[in-house]
């Protein structure tokens, strides 16, 4: 060390550390560095964790996302408590934010079990309470890529049929015409009223990347809207139900001001 350059000594038993201001000022930049980039990496994996969030699929009963995100306590102890490993608490860059429980259908579906151990062991309400039957929870709702779906590309396979728990409630199969040929083709289609997003399709369709997936519902169902009235539908409320020859005598529904209704109806602009 230069005899003018300023140090200090720091005794400690046989250990003798001697410290120089350019030594501290190195240290202090490697730290500012390695601090930098910490943060840089935890503000990527943030965002990335964000994005991904709205592709997660929870356990059974699980409140909206943000509620659930606010009273799920990272226990784990639904994690625990389920008798299939489905679940499993999110690790950074997974698609589900930090330490909150989902599962992914492709490798561990949802098998629904009917005492419902997972929400049972949810010691804040995250999973509701108020969850009885198994069957009326809603984690997803599955979705058919027909572009590559074995029965609809006229090959006959229908698992995704055969493994639902709730065959013909929450998936039916339908015929049709093959052109090609006086076979039928056998269809699978969702019944969006009864699936629970449970995932036993996704999990067991054999093709190499699943034509058939569950998603979160808001991802995939759109909205008619309020202002649209469906007279031969009565839980639509519009017209009650008919007899034969019998005709409305009440009054009809007055249609939304101009403008009022979302969505551009162009008709009834001046010039048309």
């Amino acid at each position: 060390m230069h005899p003018s350059e300023p140090s200090a000594f720091i005794t400690s038993g046989d250990t003798t550390i001697m410290t120089t201001r350019r030594g501290f000022i190195q240290k202090s930049i490697q730290g500012a560095a390695v601090a930098t980039s910490g943060g840089m990496l935890w503000s990527y994996l943030v965002i990335q964790n964000a994005r991904a969030e709205p592709l997660a699929l929870r356990p059974p009963g699980a409140l909206p996302d943000a509620d659930f995100n606010a009273l799920c306590i990272k226990c784990g102890r639904c994690v625990v408590a389920c008798p299939y490993d489905t679940l499993t608490l999110a690790a950074l860059a997974d698609r589900a934010p930090l330490g909150t429980p989902y599962f992914e259908p492709r490798q561990i579906p949802c098998y629904l079990c009917h005492d419902i151990p997972c929400k049972v062991a949810c010691p804040t309400g995250a999973l509701s309470p108020a969850l009885e039957d198994v069957m009326d929870s809603r984690m997803g709702l599955a979705i058919i890529d027909t572009e590559h779906c074995l029965s609809w590309q006229g090959l006959r396979c229908e698992i995704c049929y055969r493994v639902c728990p709730l065959r013909d409630t929450a998936i039916r199969v339908e015929t049709r015409r093959r052109e090609l040929s006086k076979h039928a083709m056998l269809l699978p289609m969702v019944l969006s009223e009864g699936c629970t997003g449970c995932g036993i399709c996704e999990n067991a369709c054999p093709t190499e990347i699943a034509a058939i997936k569950v998603l979160p519902s808001e991802l995939i169902q759109g909205k008619i809207g309020d202002h649209f009235r469906m007279g031969w539908k009565q839980a639509d409320g519009a017209t009650p139900g008919l007899g034969p020859g019998d005709t409305w005598q009440g009054q009809l529904d007055s249609a939304p001001a101009q403008g009022q209704a979302p969505g551009l109806d162009y008709l009834n602009e001046p010039e048309y």
